[in-house]
């Protein structure tokens, strides 16, 4: 009898897959699947980075890594808020490094098995190609965010910069 782990640990890849970290902006409710999400830290003394874009906020030193980090409020075009005690950094794996977005708060680890749905077509504030999906998850329509696609050439190049300078 021959035994392999193959089929469970595809098994367990495609739960993971189906797993979201649910966090809240401006009162609305996003998610990112888990396997994206390294990491969830409280908000910390960001490090201001000159003349970047206004969403990236600056860096922070994470365990002696330099991560760069954006609030996803600038990011969409949602009017800023101050942050406050619920404010928190999602550490999310992004190609071969790390970057921190910051959310208003963190909701919740949701299992949704073949639950992702096409997005519908309607005027948002985003790149509709940041979306990755809606799922309607007991009746709380929660917006999927695909976190490869939501930095733009330009945030990647500057990224990279940050990266390679340590700054």
């Amino acid at each position: 009898m021959t035994f392999t782990t193959t089929g469970v640990i595809n098994d367990l890849a495609v739960k993971s897959s189906e797993q979201y970290v649910t966090f809240f902006i401006n009162n609305e409710t996003y998610g990112i699947e888990v396997l994206k999400v390294k990491e969830i830290v409280g908000m910390t003394g960001i490090t201001p980075v000159p003349n970047s874009e206004k969403y990236l906020k600056g860096v922070i030193n994470l365990r002696g890594i330099v991560v760069p980090v954006i609030d996803l409020r600038l990011k969409f075009n949602i009017p800023e808020k101050e942050y406050d005690a619920f404010t928190v950094i999602l550490i999310l794996e992004h190609k071969d490094s790390l970057v921190g977005v910051i959310v208003d708060s963190v909701s919740d680890v949701i299992t949704a098995p073949g639950m992702l749905q096409e997005v519908p077509n309607f005027h948002v504030s985003i790149q509709r190609e940041v979306l990755k999906g809606v799922l309607n998850k007991d009746d709380t329509l929660i917006i999927v965010l695909n976190p490869d696609i939501m930095l733009t050439a330009r945030d990647i190049e500057v990224l990279s910069e940050i990266d390679s300078s340590g700054k």
